[in-house]
């Protein structure tokens, strides 16, 4: 391979990267200050304001109309969110809310939707009395929308009468006007995302349908439907919830056997001094077989996915309670405490809360900062599981000693985890996998394959690149580790040489910056043995090293299925429909390998289908939905058989050819 070659692929290049450019003007001066007026930020940087231009910022468009819907849910006005993907590829939300307000602002000298929807920090949330609590405090959300999308149409339905103003990315192209007299009440927004800005402008059902399935389940009584209405893809679901997340928790824990009679369920609200609602909160938890800890946080209905200071509240309370409760007893003495960990191990959780003020760090609003809802979530959890325990001795009994069980097993996994831990870069340790390691030592330039088997793992480093490229050869399938705990785990020779060559640690030792290798491929065989490594190589990822999947780390490598040879003329192929479209444009005989295992294939041709950069074909296994993702490892990878048999029956249709 070309030195330029390996610079184009990996990005390495040998210049420094402190160099400047001589001889290039530094002069600064006002000329170079640039003002950009309305919208004009978000089209400049939008992913200052939804994160990223990718398919999870083309769905937050989505989110942030449907929040100002959910808004007015919470303020008690809107009852139902219909929400539609049209014929045109268009996005429209519709309520039955108040509307968004239609009288003109004389400062602005423009309606007041006109300005909500042209102007940054244009809104109901600043203090006003149109929302004590939302979601949205920012202001920038629907405006947001707006700048990115090549059209926009905001219907409100208000006072008898309909409304229509219209906007193409972000400007107003037809202002606000009477089109007729009507007796609904409620806002429309239909938007058409900007291929400009967008990598992708295609909906995914599936996605909006899970985020809307969770926003039924945490408001009790709201009704929300989902309908897609393009050709050849037409479905519709609607979501309503009435027990709200107790039903969440028995949909979380569906595929598991849970160990109270029934989820503990718990809220608890105060208000001020004129009487209104200032903090609310709603947890249910429920515990199971199993041996991961899932506890979704939610506040004013915002996902907060890095949890924050109600997560604190409640882990800190649960910690106490279990504790106080088991010295009490005389279960443990009073140097035998329980940590967290061990008194969260098969717990599933929903924390819901909502307030006036939420502090969320960033637009994305992914963590809750306000420091009174630690304590106040704490409190209340203190309070009324204490009752529980008291209330509902056997079940406290049960739970405990599960807890007990689960000390064990951490001080038994903490011991095998300093087997794992990294000495330097690999030195004085042995891996039993037979790492090849590569040259280069800079991780962000690095991959590693997870090749199966010895034989593939002997192709493989005869065909790779030695500088950048490593290979780790794994003998047999790894622990289904869905039904083990870590300690377990951490005793399975193939996880350990795992743990070691990645360097970054595992579970809660765990550390991106240590990590080795910037891409972690799975290269198994295209048949049922190779499907089932990958997943088992998935589940433990997911249970054990998740921020590997989250920050894009892991990538399945698509090995050729076809070699199709005539004459000197050779073509590779990677599906059933690549071939069948080759045997139609090329018709005649041609000599045609199937390929079973990478074994089958010679360092050469594994190194042009498979490895090289230039011309591989990478997965990047991502996370769109954690719930979703949870549900599926579980159904696929746990302790109900009859569960998996329902799977495979409903989906066995979908099966083409089956390779055993």
């Amino acid at each position: 391979m070309e030195e330029n070659q390996i610079e184009q692929e990996t990005g390495f290049s040998g210049k420094n990267q402190e160099e400047i450019e001589i001889g290039k003007s530094t002069q600064y001066g006002a000329d170079d200050i640039q003002v950009l007026e309305g919208l004009e930020p978000v089209r400049k940087r939008p992913g200052m304001y939804i994160g990223s231009t990718d398919e999870h910022g083309l769905h937050h468009l989505v989110t942030e109309v449907v929040d100002n819907s959910i808004d007015e849910a919470l303020a008690g006005y809107c009852t139902h969110i219909e929400v539609t993907i049209n014929f045109d590829g268009s996005c429209s939300v519709a309520d039955n809310g108040r509307g968004i307000p239609t009288g003109i602002i004389p400062k602005e000298g423009k309606s007041a939707v006109e300005v909500v929807l042209t102007k940054l920090h244009a809104g109901g949330k600043f203090g006003g009395e149109g929302y004590k609590i939302s979601g949205g405090l920012h202001g920038v959300g629907v405006s947001c929308v707006n700048a990115l999308s090549k059209y926009m149409r905001a219907d409100v339905y208000q006072n008898n009468q309909h409304y229509v103003i219209e906007f193409s990315r972000g400007k107003t192209i037809s202002p606000l006007e009477v089109v007729g007299s009507t007796d609904k009440r409620g806002t429309t927004i239909t938007f058409l995302p900007d291929e400009e800005i967008f990598e992708t402008v295609d909906f995914n059902y599936d996605i909006m349908k899970n985020r809307f399935r969770e926003i039924a389940f945490l408001n009790k009584g709201l009704v929300i439907s989902l309908e897609d209405k393009r050709e050849g893809q037409e479905r519709k679901e609607v979501f309503e919830f009435k027990g709200g997340i107790v039903e969440f928790v028995d949909y979380l824990n569906k595929n598991r056997d849970t160990l109270l009679s029934a989820p503990v369920y718990f809220n608890k609200f105060n208000r001020n001094s004129q009487g209104e609602l200032e903090n609310e909160i709603e947890v249910c938890f429920q515990y199971n077989d199993g041996y991961s800890e899932i506890i979704n946080t939610y506040a004013n209905n915002i996902n907060t996915e890095e949890g924050g200071t109600h997560l604190e509240g409640f882990k800190s309370g649960l910690t106490k309670v279990i504790n106080d409760y088991a010295i009490k007893n005389k279960i443990i003495k009073d140097n035998e405490k329980l940590s967290g960990e061990d008194c969260r191990e098969g717990i599933t959780a929903v924390i819901s809360v909502k307030l006036r003020n939420p502090q969320f760090e960033g637009q994305t609003k992914t963590k809750l900062g306000n420091s009174g809802m630690r304590t106040f979530v704490m409190r209340a959890t203190t309070e009324h599981l204490g009752t529980y325990l008291e209330e509902n001795p056997s079940q406290a009994r049960e739970l405990i000693l599960r807890c007990l069980t689960a000390q064990k097993a951490r001080d038994a996994a903490r011991n095998a985890r300093e087997l794992t831990r990294r000495k330097g870069i690999l030195e004085n340790t042995t891996l039993p996998g037979k790492l090849a390691d590569c040259s280069e030592r800079r991780a962000e330039l690095c991959e590693i394959y997870l090749v199966e088997g010895d034989s593939a793992g002997g192709t493989a480093k005869q065909g790779r690149d030695k500088r950048f490229q490593a290979i780790l050869p794994l003998r047999g399938k790894i622990l289904n580790v869905e039904k083990a705990r870590l300690n377990h785990v951490l005793a399975n020779e193939e996880i350990k040489s795992m743990i070691t060559a990645f360097g970054c640690g595992i579970h809660d030792d765990f550390d991106e910056s240590k990590l080795r290798y910037d891409r972690i491929i799975c290269m198994t065989d295209a048949d049922v043995d190779g499907a089932h490594i990958r997943i088992l190589l998935l589940t433990f990822f997911f249970r054990f090293m998740r921020p590997l999947i989250e920050k894009g780390h892991v990538y399945v490598a698509q090995p050729p299925l076809y070699k199709a040879t005539r004459g000197k003329e050779e073509k590779y192929m990677y599906s059933d429909a690549e071939l069948e479209a080759y045997r139609n444009s090329n018709p005649g005989k041609f000599d045609l390998q199937r390929y079973k295992g990478l074994g089958e294939m010679n360092s050469t041709q594994l190194w042009e289908t498979t490895m090289n950069p230039a011309t591989r074909t990478l997965l990047r296994v991502n996370m769109k939905d954690a719930v979703e993702a949870d549900e599926m490892f579980s159904l696929l990878m746990g302790e109900k058989p009859e569960l998996r048999r329902q799977f495979i029956e409903q989906n066995a249709k979908l099966v083409a050819e089956l390779d055993v």
